[in-house]
């Protein structure tokens, strides 16, 4: 858990063994899901022009190999994990569940995303397990469209955010670090939102 960060820098030359891509995959899905649903998908790009064709349709125009994304794009594999919220409608308006009119209001949260981001965090976890790097990044709503046509992705399928996954190279820790984590007792809370500070 320590050792977990965001890796924005990957050595191009080492490919993920692909025993270490499943077992990636392997362990999203032992994820959680409710209704055990498991709505997910997960787009898995190994393929040097897939992965071109990926930042070339989910890049904003102008942005380019600058900034991040120059050391993100070198990572050998991506996998853009995806929710699917007719999965739960459906599961929950079984006999056992008994939700019939599927009505999404019902749910305090879009459970559908979360279990898809247990997964990801889940293979964000593997990765530091085998000695690799990874990064959980979203790309902007404008170029969903364009990523959809590209991979053929189906419509009741949404991307929730993409992993790169590689070996690490040398980066600059991302600016945002400074910030420190916030103390327990401001997030952290004991019988009522105002009660006694954390231990």
């Amino acid at each position: 858990m320590r050792r977990r960060r965001m890796v924005r820098n990957y050595d191009p030359d080492r490919p993920v063994p692909p025993e270490v891509v499943e077992r990636l995959l392997a362990h999203a899905t032992r994820a959680p899901s409710a209704g055990f649903a498991q709505g997910w998908g997960f787009l898995v790009l190994v393929e040097e022009a897939d992965r071109e064709r990926f930042w070339a349709t989910t890049t904003p125009e102008g942005q380019g190999m600058t900034g991040w994304l120059t050391g993100m794009r070198r990572a050998p594999l991506l996998v853009v994990a995806h929710s699917n919220r007719a999965a739960y409608l459906e599961r929950y308006a079984e006999p056992d569940k008994g939700w019939t009119d599927r009505d999404p209001a019902r749910w305090p949260a879009p459970y559908w995303d979360i279990d898809a981001g247990f997964a990801s965090m889940l293979m964000l976890l593997t990765a530091v397990d085998e000695g690799l790097g990874a990064c959980f990044f979203g790309f902007p709503p404008q170029q969903v469209e364009g990523y959809r046509e590209a991979f053929g992705v189906p419509s009741d399928f949404s991307p929730i955010g993409a992993i790169t996954v590689g070996y690490p190279a040398p980066d600059h820790r991302s600016p945002s670090l400074k910030r420190g984590h916030r103390p327990p007792d401001q997030v952290i809370h004991y019988g009522h939102w105002t009660g006694r500070p954390a231990i």
